[in-house]
């Protein structure tokens, strides 16, 4: 973004807020991302790397040897949204959450994971890309999510799975999931008209 790699942004912001262990899940062109994080010094750098595309959770738990803390953060690569890591961990822990995941009010995309709040902050509902006409919920998905460790137990064994679409309504029918709104919006990278939005738009 503006001649900046979005992972550098959001390793540097993780850096900044104290992550000194980053987990990369790397997969298409891992040899260049393993070369070029290799050599950083301000937090140990492991590579969970894939042979066949996992999806989104099965990359995530193909990770799981390399996981200590607990919970544990997980963000998309692809998208960047501005949150205070300390307030999503204290709001994690004052709900002892499976799950909590980060989302924004945004009423007007349609592309991105649809989520229904109650008035607890629990996720009621999760939509992933809804049906184009159907009602907009007021908080999307910004990608981030503080996981309870031994929920990867209960995750699909056979690859590729997604998160959105196989582990996140399922949670949300539990009643232990919950969202964390976050101000500002979502950079989202994920498609070429995405990609070509987000040179000129960063989150406020």
């Amino acid at each position: 973004m503006r001649g900046r790699a979005l992972l550098d942004i959001l390793v540097e912001d993780l850096v900044a807020q104290g992550s000194r262990r980053i987990i990369l899940c790397v997969g298409h062109m891992k040899e260049q991302i393993i070369s070029h994080f290799s050599g950083r010094r301000d937090a140990d750098f492991l590579f969970s790397e894939e042979t066949a595309p996992l999806g989104t959770g099965g990359a995530v738990k193909n990770a799981a040897e390399f996981i200590r803390s607990d919970p544990f953060l997980v963000m998309n690569g692809d998208s960047m949204c501005s949150v205070n890591l300390q307030a999503l961990l204290e709001f994690h822990h004052a709900r002892d959450a499976d799950l909590t995941m980060v989302v924004v009010e945004d009423r007007t995309r349609g592309d991105a994971g649809a989520i229904r709040l109650g008035a607890d902050y629990r996720i009621v509902s999760f939509h992933e890309k809804p049906v184009p006409g159907s009602a907009v919920s007021g908080h999307i998905n910004a990608g981030v999510y503080l996981v309870r460790r031994a929920m990867l137990d209960s995750w699909p064994r056979k690859y590729p799975f997604s998160l959105e679409n196989d582990v996140f309504p399922g949670l949300a029918d539990g009643g232990r999931c919950f969202g964390f709104v976050a101000a500002g919006s979502v950079v989202d990278i994920g498609t070429p008209e995405r990609y070509r939005r987000a040179q000129s738009d960063r989150p406020k």
